[in-house]
């Protein structure tokens, strides 16, 4: 199934200044909230959810066991423990079943709830992974094109927000993540 993003419709000013993008390591991030790629229960697993959890320390998961899960497209936030960040927001993507199930609304859901979340306890910069695109199977180039949408969206109405950071895992995502956000700065360009 292919998803339909528009991407020419940002007002991108001062908001385009407040993105970047990082090929690296999510835990190594300078940033108030990192967001976990969790899910449901919360409690670890592969990818970036285990790395997270690895690196945060035990203090992580005992929090993580009081928070009775997290549905998919929410976002429940906890203490960063031994990570730069103070806080992690974490955040269940839907697995992709061919785009039927609303797993596009699903995945913006969890960008967006992840910041209403970082605004709630009074964050303002934030690093967010490649959600649902590892074993959850989301096609990279629409969750790419997804994540930058929600994002964009959020902030046009959200001035508090000063950094939002995309860190990718693996070069192809980095890519996308770079042909669509220079797409998107390009056509700025010509209208201004």
């Amino acid at each position: 199934m292919r998803i339909s993003v528009e991407m020419s419709h940002y007002p991108l000013t001062e908001n385009f200044r407040k993105i970047q993008l990082v090929l690296g390591d999510l835990t190594q991030q300078n940033v108030e909230a990192i967001v976990n790629a969790a899910n449901n229960a919360l409690l670890g697993g592969g990818g970036v959810d285990g790395a997270i959890h690895r690196a945060a320390g035990q203090g992580l998961i005992e929090e993580c066991r009081t928070l009775n899960g997290c549905e998919t497209g929410d976002a429940k936030i906890t203490k960063g423990y031994n990570l730069l960040a103070k806080h992690v927001i974490h955040t269940v993507g839907p697995v992709w079943r061919g785009g039927m199930r609303n797993e596009p609304e699903l995945l913006a859901s969890c960008y967006r709830r992840s910041l209403d979340v970082a605004l709630e306890n009074g964050i303002k910069t934030i690093a967010f992974p490649n959600i649902s695109t590892g074993v959850y199977g989301f096609p990279k180039p629409e969750a790419t094109k997804i994540a930058i949408q929600t994002v964009f969206d959020f902030l046009n109405s959200h001035n508090e927000i000063e950094r939002i950071v995309f860190v990718c895992f693996d070069n192809e995502n980095y890519s996308l993540y770079a042909s669509n956000l220079g797409e998107i700065r390009q056509n700025f360009s010509c209208n201004c």
